[in-house]
């Protein structure tokens, strides 16, 4: 087996400084906006920056026991986890909501990323690629 050479020991935490660093720089969080949709629409998300007493959020919108709507941005800490009803094209959807507090957490559905979770990966692939 052949040992790495420097570049590629440095691959791995070089990316990870890339996608984190930004967030550390930034007293605001970043996150991914996407405007109330139904399920089916396809909506390349944005990235938004936070005023500073608000994090991400993750919507979903039921109809019954059908889930139908998605949205994701910022809203303000006392109104994360709260649930209430909106009106579209006449049918009533109750939203609810989930509020993440690192950077770029409100990606995936159902996963909110952590640091964490970013470094395991990238150590992961590291490992994987023979890098380490």
């Amino acid at each position: 087996m052949c040992r790495p050479n420097m570049s590629q020991l440095l691959q791995a935490p070089a990316l990870w400084i890339y996608l984190l660093l930004p967030s550390l720089l930034c007293e605001n969080m970043r996150c991914y906006y996407s405007p109330i949709l139904e399920k089916e629409e396809k909506f390349e998300l944005i990235v938004t920056e936070c005023p500073p007493d608000e994090m991400c959020f993750k919507a979903e919108g039921h109809y019954g026991n059908y889930s139908a709507l998605s949205a994701r941005g910022c809203m303000a800490k006392k109104t994360c986890s709260r649930v209430h009803e909106i009106r579209i094209k006449g049918i009533v959807y109750t939203m609810s909501y989930g509020c993440c507090d690192s950077p770029y957490c409100n990606t995936c559905p159902g996963v909110f990323v952590q640091p964490l979770f970013i470094t395991l990966t990238l150590m992961t692939v590291a490992v994987m690629a023979g890098i380490l």
